[in-house]
Formats: structure tokens, C-alpha cells, sequence
């Protein structure tokens, strides 16, 4: 039972992570309202990654 949580815990964090990624420069537009928003898209891909790497890192070692 305990397993079951955490693989579900980790692909969902998996999940955001990948949203993340995908979905980037629709966030910058949504919340951020500075000007430079190739520096931003890049630095929500980069903690996309990151997070989608947790949650992999999660799931892999709940197994």
C-alpha cells in the first residue's frame, strides 16, 4: 500500500515536472510580466527538469 503512494506520489510530481517543460513560455506570459521572458522560459525548463528528474528519482527507488 505504502509502495502504491509513493510510485503515485512520484508520478505526479513527474507529471508537473513535465508540464513544466512543455508548457513553459505559456507561464511566463501567465504569471510573469517582465520583459525578458527567454530567460525565464529557460529558467522553468531548467526547474522542470529538475522536478521531473525528483520525481523519476522517487518512483525508482520507492520500487
Amino acid at each position: 500500500m505504502l509502495q502504491t503512494i509513493g510510485i503515485l506520489i512520484g508520478a505526479i510530481i513527474l507529471l508537473l515536472g513535465i508540464i513544466m517543460i512543455y508548457d513553459a513560455r505559456i507561464l511566463t506570459k501567465k504569471f510573469f510580466g517582465f520583459g525578458d521572458q527567454n530567460e525565464a522560459s529557460s529558467g522553468l525548463k531548467i526547474l522542470g527538469f529538475i522536478i521531473a528528474i525528483v520525481g523519476g528519482l522517487i518512483i525508482y527507488f520507492v520500487k
